[in-house]
This record gives structure tokens, C-alpha cells and sequence, in this order.
């Protein structure tokens, strides 16, 4: 009897600013999936158009009705969706939200989660609650440019600080403000991002990055990435363009390292997630010169080129890209 490939989509595109970075995600993903396994389908979702795209760089419609499509003649169902979509709709809990009406099984965490994890500002108070270490941060909402005034911030804040749309990913629309007066334009640039803007204080220190999954009978967390850029911080062109030094395994000591992994096991248990998660982590000196440990985002769809963060921790760890995709879509069913 003929051995039935389940059909995977992996879903991408999306309608911010990220497109284009989750169309690379997408094809490092194709590259990575087990082919004797699945049948892989790359799905590009921008608003209203929802196509598949072919390798011979033909496309076909998918029907949303049942997230099909046809080939051949025929239809096919996919039986699996990895999104892959950076910022909307596949990271705020959207993309979620159909795929839980229409009945199909899907890679990232639930719709209360991922619009959580969407929200900088409401994730932070969150996990703030459970004795996670955030930086200290104001909300404005469009309307409320002028709730605080510069010399507010300045002194609720600190100087420098970071003004960052509340709901994006990226780093677009993101700004390091060492002085009051560059609040102004920095807020008109985040606001162009998104209808909410998180004002931030600015931790120093070293920055790390570590990916974490969990399955019915096996929790992984990655050797940590440490982040070394000459620019302001780790922006787009840092992320995309090369600008940064990337470090895997972080130059970090081995307690602090297990602390890093104990701490990331447990967000991803406190917020229920599923499939991979990447937690940002600034590493800063307390008052007795120990190592402190704090949150910067969890990310719940990170980028998986080969050369994104997940990917290279996965080299590190020993483990192949392949199996731990396997390890995921299987723990579906």
C-alpha cells in the first residue's frame, strides 16, 4: 500500500513591513523540510491573494474556504500549516484564528499568545507578573503623542532609550533616542509602524538571543547567540544586511547559561506555546556585579533562513534542522 505524504504549507508573506524577510524565511524553510517525508508547499498569503508558488514559478489559488488548492486537476488539502509569516496577519494571532475555525493544525502557539506576544508592552507586563525581568517602558497610543512630556519621559524613562512600535517586528519604525529632543521625530517614525508605541529604558549590556521547543515528550533549548553590532542596536540592517557579529555558543558563563535556558523554558511553559520560540535577552550587572537576566521579546515565529539564529543554535546544538521540523509537525498528530 502506498505510503500517503501528509501536504505541508508553509505560510508566508503577510501584509507589514516583514514581507519580504518571511519570503526568505519561507525558502530556508522549503530548503530544510523533510521532502520523503511531506509533500512541502510554499503559500504566500498578501491580503485577499492567497497563492501557492510552484518551483517551476508557476502559482495556483487556494481556495480559503478549506485552505486547498488545485493541481493537476485535483485538489489538494493541505494537512499542516508552519507559518512563517513575520508581523500580520501570522504573529498576532490572525492567521491562528482561521486555522483553528477551518480545523487545520499549525506551528505556532495559540491566538491568545501570539497576540500577546505581538504586543511588546502587554507581554512585558505579563511576564513582569510572574518575576521576569523587563526593562522599565511607557505606552503611547496614537492620540496620546502628547500624554507625557519630554521631561517626563526623561525622567520616568532615562536617557538613552529606545521608542519602538508596540506591535512589529524587524526592528522597523525602531529608534535609539539619546536626548529629549530627538523623542518627537523618533515617535513619528514608530507611529508610521504601528498604532501603539512602547517607549523603553535602554539596558546595557550583552545581548542574547535563544531558541526553545517543546513536544509531547521532549523539551529543547538551544546553546544561546550572542549579538555584537557596531550600529546603535541590533537593527534591520544588523538582522539582514550582515552588520553584526553573531556568536553561537553566547560568550557567556556556564551558570548564567543554564539560568538563560531555565529562564526560557519557563516563559515558553508560562505562555503555553508550541512549535520553535526565539527569546531575546539583554545580560546586565546587578548591584553585587552578578549577571542579571532580562527579557527583550519573545518571538514566536523567528526568521529561519540558514543563516538566522535558529538554525545556526540548531548546528550548535549537535541537531539537524530536518528532525527538528519532523519533531514538530509530528507532534501535531
Amino acid at each position: 500500500m502506498e505510503n500517503i505524504k501528509r501536504n505541508i504549507a508553509i505560510v508566508c508573506g503577510g501584509d507589514s513591513s516583514e514581507h519580504d524577510v518571511s519570503m526568505n524565511s519561507a525558502n530556508g524553510l522549503y530548503s530544510f523540510f523533510d521532502k520523503e517525508r511531506y509533500n512541502v508547499y510554499i503559500v504566500d498569503v498578501e491580503g485577499q491573494n492567497w497563492h501557492v508558488n510552484f518551483e517551476d514559478g508557476t502559482t495556483a489559488p487556494v481556495d480559503r474556504n478549506d485552505f486547498s488548492f488545485v493541481k493537476d486537476g485535483k485538489a489538494v488539502v493541505f494537512d499542516y500549516a508552519y507559518i512563517t509569516i513575520h508581523g500580520t496577519p501570522g504573529e498576532n494571532g490572525l492567521m491562528q484564528g482561521y486555522f483553528e475555525l477551518i480545523g487545520v493544525p499549525y506551528s505556532t502557539s495559540g491566538v491568545l499568545v501570539e497576540a500577546m506576544t505581538f504586543d511588546k508592552y502587554v507581554l512585558n507586563r505579563y511576564l513582569s507578573g510572574y518575576g521576569i525581568n523587563v526593562a522599565r517602558s511607557l505606552l503611547l497610543r496614537r492620540g496620546e503623542e502628547n500624554k507625557y512630556s519630554e521631561e517626563e519621559i526623561e525622567r520616568i524613562i532615562g536617557m538613552p532609550c529606545f521608542v519602538k512600535p508596540a506591535a512589529d517586528g524587524s526592528s522597523f519604525g525602531v529608534s535609539k533616542v539619546k536626548n529629549a529632543d530627538q523623542l518627537a521625530p523618533a515617535l513619528r517614525v514608530a507611529f508610521m509602524e504601528s498604532n501603539e508605541v512602547m517607549i523603553e529604558s535602554f539596558l546595557d549590556g550583552t545581548e542574547i538571543s535563544i531558541g526553545c521547543y517543546k513536544t509531547k515528550d521532549k523539551s529543547v533549548v538551544f546553546p544561546a547567540t550572542e549579538v555584537v553590532t557596531a550600529n546603535e542596536f541590533f537593527d534591520y540592517n544588523a538582522k539582514y544586511n550582515g552588520e553584526v557579529q553573531e556568536i553561537t555558543p553566547a560568550r557567556i558563563s556556564p551558570d548564567t547559561a543554564a539560568r538563560v535556558a531555565e529562564e526560557t523554558s519557563r516563559i515558553y511553559d508560562i505562555l503555553r506555546c508550541n512549535g520553535i520560540i526565539r527569546v531575546d535577552y539583554i545580560i546586565t550587572k546587578d548591584e553585587h556585579g552578578n549577571d542579571k537576566i532580562n527579557m527583550l521579546e519573545v518571538n514566536t515565529t523567528p526568521g529561519m533562513t540558514a543563516t538566522s539564529f535558529i538554525p545556526q543554535q540548531v548546528r550548535a546544538a549537535g541537531l539537524d534542522i530536518k528532525d527538528v521540523l519532523t519533531d514538530i509537525v509530528e507532534n501535531q498528530f
